[in-house]
């Protein structure tokens, strides 16, 4: 069976991820949607610099053109 980028999104739906934008800002949120363009949705968002919780932000979208990388979160 081929995999899909987006495949591996939807799996991801409902879990933590780690999402990092181009500039080197960093979120952590649960995946709560996604669209082609991968642009996300994420709840409970939260930046995060070195590690640690810098900003609480609650739920955000992200403009897909601007994510480099989507990591799934502990």
């Amino acid at each position: 069976m081929v995999k899909k980028p987006l495949d591996v999104l939807n799996r991801a739906l409902q879990t933590p991820v780690i999402v990092r934008l181009k500039g080197g800002r960093e979120f952590r949120g649960i995946l709560n949607g996604y669209d082609i363009h991968m642009n996300l949705v994420l709840e409970n968002a939260e930046e995060i610099q070195n590690g640690e919780v810098v900003k609480k932000l609650g739920n955000v979208i992200i403009r897909g053109d601007t994510v480099v990388f989507i990591s799934p979160s502990e």
